[in-house]
């Protein structure tokens, strides 16, 4: 329970921010590459604003301590700093939260990125403290077994369930594709199984989130896939324990 109301209370310091989606899905490309620490505050702004511009992403955690991706990252592009950011649609490589951010809005949103998500003083500041309210979880690196295939997460980035997934997921530096899964209506707002429209739950039709109530029956995050074990499971307490029984050393 406390987890939870520590993961609740980071998502409300940033105002909910990475909540909603764009009502398009954008199909037929490469997923975004990002080198990334869950815990840092540039990286969770740049997360908020491919989650809100509803993009996937391969994320490549690194940790503090981490040297396996860090050192990939200093050696293919002469630095380890992050957020450093991959799109191969259009051969762009950027390494700077604000220009990233203004680059992914301009390209798959047609317009600039909203004040609330822009890598200014403020949201900075904000995203700080919501680290500092989860003690600064996902920061730093835990002895892992490395993965022969990325693993797969439907999450969005203010969901209180899906952030200790994710926080788990960097600090084993285990990479993953991030599919997000925000919420594209009003009456999608809260839990899964308290929505606020009542009756029976209707996506937008030809989105991730229909796609995803075809094949499972509900659109719950978070949801793991793991290709290395052939797992698929719902519920974050119970994908948090898998992954350290799977891949903590």
């Amino acid at each position: 329970m406390f987890n939870l109301l520590t993961s609740t209370l980071a998502s409300q310091t940033r105002l909910w921010a990475g909540t909603k989606a764009a009502k398009t899905t954008i199909n037929d490309q490469d997923p975004l590459i990002m080198y990334d620490n869950e815990a840092d505050p540039l990286c969770r702004l740049v997360r908020e604003a491919i989650s809100e511009l509803n993009l996937d992403v391969l994320i490549i955690p690194c940790p503090k301590g981490g040297v396996r991706h860090k050192q990939q990252l200093q050696e293919m592009y002469s630095t380890d700093k992050i957020p450093f950011l991959i799109d191969k649609n259009t051969q762009t490589i950027l390494n700077s939260a604000s220009e990233i951010i203004s680059y992914l809005y301009k390209h798959y949103g047609n317009c600039s990125a909203p004040i609330r998500l822009r890598a200014n003083i403020f949201n900075y500041a904000t995203s700080t403290s919501a680290s500092l309210i989860r003690w600064n979880a996902g920061k730093t690196k835990k002895p892992a077994l490395e993965p022969t295939d990325p693993l797969v997460l439907y999450s969005f980035e203010s969901s209180p369930y899906s952030r200790p997934v994710r926080e788990t997921l960097c600090e084993l530096e285990l990479p993953y594709l991030l599919v997000n899964l925000g919420k594209q209506q009003f009456g999608e707002l809260g839990p899964a199984t308290r929505r606020l429209s009542p009756g029976e739950y209707s996506p937008l039709p030809e989105t991730k989130r229909s796609a995803f109530l075809a094949e499972h029956g509900t659109v719950q995050v978070p949801f793991l896939k793991d290709p290395n074990t052939d797992v698929d499971m719902f519920e974050s307490k119970a994908i948090v324990k898998y992954l350290i029984t799977t891949y903590a050393i």
